[in-house]
C-alpha cells in the first residue's frame, strides 16, 4: 500500500473494533449499505432551519449518540484545521457554541471570519453540512451558558489555555486546584478569553444515504432574505 492503514495479518480488524468477527478485514471491505426511503424534496420545509430542527429531533429521539456533536472546520492561511465540537444552541440567526477564543480555532476565527460544521448522525444514514461566517454571542449570552456549567468545567475552562503547549497534565491539574483555592465557595468567573461564537449559514446541505450510494443532496443557499434549494448529484 501507497497509505491509508491495512492490519496486520496477524491482528484482525474486529479487535481493533471492539467486536467479534469471524475474519480479517482489509479497510476497503468495511461497508456500510444504505437502505432509508430517501428524501422526498416536495416535503422539505423552505427554511433550512427548520428542517435542521426536524432532523435534529428525530435524532434525538431515535437515540442517536450525542446528536449535537459536530465537526468544525477552520483555516487562517489556507491551512485548514477540524476538530469535534458541541452545538449548544440553534435558531434563525445560526448555529452556536462555545470556545477559549485564543485556542487554535478561535485565533483561526479571528483571522479568517468563516466556518463549516458538519453534523453525522450513521444510525439514520444522515449527514448536515453547513457554511457560513462567524460572529461572536453577545455577552450576556456567553456569561448566562457559563454560569450554567458544572463548576469543574468552569474551573477547567478558566485554568486551561487551551492548544498551548504543556509539560504534562499534573501542570494543568495544579492550575485548576490553585485557582479552586483562590476562589473558595465563590463564583468562577468567565473569562474573558472564553465565550460564544455563531456560525450564521450562507449554505445547508441535507444527505440522506441511499442504496447502491444514490444518495440524496438538498442545499439550501441563501439567496437574499431567503433560500433556494438545489439538488446535487451523490
Amino acid at each position: 500500500m501507497t497509505g491509508g492503514y491495512a492490519p496486520s495479518p496477524d491482528v484482525p480488524i474486529g479487535r481493533l473494533y471492539g467486536v467479534r468477527m469471524s475474519r480479517h478485514l482489509t479497510i476497503e471491505e468495511l461497508r456500510s449499505e444504505y437502505e432509508s426511503e430517501g428524501l422526498d424534496f416536495s416535503s422539505l420545509d423552505p427554511d433550512p432551519i427548520e428542517q435542521f430542527s426536524t432532523w435534529f429531533a428525530l435524532a434525538i429521539d431515535s437515540g442517536v449518540v450525542a446528536p449535537n456533536t459536530m465537526v468544525l472546520a477552520t483555516a487562517a492561511q489556507g491551512a485548514v484545521s477540524a476538530r469535534a465540537v458541541l452545538l449548544k444552541g440553534f435558531d434563525a440567526a445560526g448555529f452556536v457554541f462555545f470556545t477559549n477564543l485564543e485556542s487554535d480555532k478561535g485565533i483561526q476565527m479571528l483571522a479568517n471570519p468563516r466556518a463549516a460544521l458538519t453534523f453525522v448522525w450513521a444510525e439514520l444514514h444522515r449527514q448536515v453540512r453547513v457554511e457560513g461566517t462567524v460572529a461572536m454571542v453577545s455577552e450576556r449570552e456567553s456569561d448566562d451558558y457559563f454560569a450554567s456549567r458544572p463548576r469543574g468545567a468552569q474551573l477547567a475552562s478558566a485554568a486551561s489555555r487551551q492548544s498551548r503547549v504543556i509539560g504534562d497534565r499534573r501542570e494543568l491539574e495544579r492550575a485548576i486546584e490553585e485557582l479552586a483555592a483562590e476562589l473558595g465557595d465563590g463564583p468562577v468567573p468567565r473569562p474573558a478569553r472564553w465565550g460564544g461564537v455563531r456560525v450564521l449559514p450562507t449554505s445547508i446541505e441535507f444527505w440522506q444515504g441511499r442504496g447502491h450510494r444514490l444518495h440524496d443532496r438538498a442545499r439550501y443557499i441563501k439567496d437574499g432574505d431567503g433560500w433556494r434549494i438545489e439538488r446535487l448529484a451523490p
